[in-house]
């Protein structure tokens, strides 16, 4: 395990990579590798353990009864996921994580991270902080999506979210995380009907997309 850029990421700031290497055994750390669309965690598993992406992207999505699918988040290198459901034992998972592409995923035991080991190193108490800011930065997240849902239209869900995505970035022309299917189940609104709108837009000169890659041209009014 590249503990170097295990130190670079958000769950072990602070530690270094000596260190990490110490917790490594005592978290029970495994890695595992997943092909695109594989199911990692499905809803209604009952988990213990926190992923961090190592290399690829999981997607975090909802699938209702009748079919529909909702993608609620994309997680990244060096990203966790299922944080919150580890967290609280028994509660089954009401979503599920999916490999968004082929990805390596390191899995590490939450009741480890949050109990001191046997040896008792001081490195927990670090992690657990970090692990706090990870949730609520991730309750923002979905408090977002909340936000860029609440519009009737799909322009106006549209505008919510690229005017975000443009803020954040500092510029009106940005990359989105998402491709064109991906933008409309985290929207939640059809593709075609997503695609269209995206066509209008450009038409009156308010954007211009190739991809994901968006520029916005004027105010998002």
């Amino acid at each position: 395990m590249d503990t170097l850029f295990l130190s670079n990421t958000n769950l072990f700031r602070g530690t270094t990579p000596e260190e990490i290497a110490s917790m490594l055994d005592c978290l029970m750390a495994e890695e595992k590798s997943f092909k695109k669309d594989e199911v990692i965690y499905r809803t209604g598993d009952v988990i213990h353990k926190i992923g961090m992406v190592i290399t690829g992207s999981v997607s975090i999505e909802n699938d209702d009864i009748w079919g529909n699918k909702s993608i609620l988040d994309k997680i990244g290198s060096g990203q966790v996921f299922a944080e919150t459901y580890a967290c609280a034992p028994g509660e089954p998972l009401m979503v599920s994580v999916v490999a968004a592409e082929n990805t390596v995923v390191l899995f590490l035991d939450v009741t480890k991270t949050l109990q001191p080991c046997s040896s008792a190193c001081g490195h927990h108490g670090k992690l657990i902080r970090n692990l706090l800011t990870i949730s609520s930065q991730k309750n923002l997240i979905l408090s977002r999506r909340i936000f860029h849902t609440s519009a009737k239209s799909i322009r106006g869900r549209l505008l919510s979210y690229l005017s975000y995505q443009a803020t954040r970035e500092g510029n009106r022309e940005f990359d989105i995380p998402f491709n064109r299917q991906q933008l409309a189940d985290y929207l939640s609104v059809d593709r075609s009907a997503l695609s269209n709108e995206l066509s209008k837009m450009q038409q009156e000169g308010l954007i211009t997309v190739h991809k994901n890659h968006f520029c916005i041209m004027s105010d998002l009014d």
